[in-house]
């Protein structure tokens, strides 16, 4: 059943059109209001050496939020003039740790990543690792749903990373040299997402119905 759903889901995702990579990518580029995003990772294949996604979200869920699709996506990306704020997006600071953990000496590096709020001895640091956050998300192809519903959007985000998730089994398992593998948090590197949020739930198979009527 499950290799069955995620046999839709790719193909689903295969119907929304080419990856764009998130360096390229502007505000300029007639995004919709709202939606879920699909990142995918260089190297990282399904067993069918076809791409497996590595993190699924949205936007714009409480009921007081604002934030538009792009805004998401550009806090992620981080702005083209330097200034990123891995504290303004959970993405980004999970791909820091790893980069940390994997590149760096992580000890008070590391502690300092993860404060809050920022050390201000350590900005010159952190800068430097934001910069290759920036890198290494820039170059992360995504797809994008248009989803304008909040509820909508939060059922088909997280039944989509219940799904994908490898706590649940091991559908699709990361390669040895995925980044992700370094991040700090377990539920990143047992996952095989960079997502901790549903991971370790169920997922409902009828969200594909939904996603297929969307698509």
């Amino acid at each position: 059943m499950r290799d069955t759903d995620l046999a839709e889901f790719y193909t689903l995702l295969d119907r929304l059109g080419t990856p764009r990579r998130l360096r390229e990518a502007t505000g300029r580029d007639g995004w919709p209001s709202h939606g879920v995003y699909f990142f995918f990772e260089d190297g990282e294949l399904r067993a069918d050496s076809t791409p497996r996604v590595v993190r699924v979200g949205t936007h714009g869920l409480s009921a007081t939020s604002r934030t538009k699709l792009w805004q998401r996506l550009a806090q992620h990306r981080g702005t083209l003039k330097g200034g990123e704020n891995h504290r303004a997006s959970i993405f980004r600071h999970h791909i820091g740790t790893a980069l940390i953990r994997r590149d760096h000496a992580p000890g008070p590096l590391l502690t300092a990543w993860t404060a809050r709020p920022r050390l201000p001895e350590w900005a010159a640091a952190e800068s430097e690792i934001e910069r290759e956050v920036s890198d290494h998300l820039g170059r992360m192809p995504f797809l994008w749903l248009a989803v304008h519903t909040a509820d909508l959007r939060a059922h088909l985000e997280r039944n989509s990373i219940a799904l994908l998730s490898n706590l649940r089994g091991a559908p699709d398992r990361p390669s040895y040299t995925w980044l992700g593998h370094h991040a700090l948090s377990g539920k990143v590197r047992d996952s095989g997402l960079w997502n901790v949020n549903h991971v370790d739930e169920d997922y409902d198979p009828g969200f594909l119905i939904s996603f297929r009527k969307l698509v």
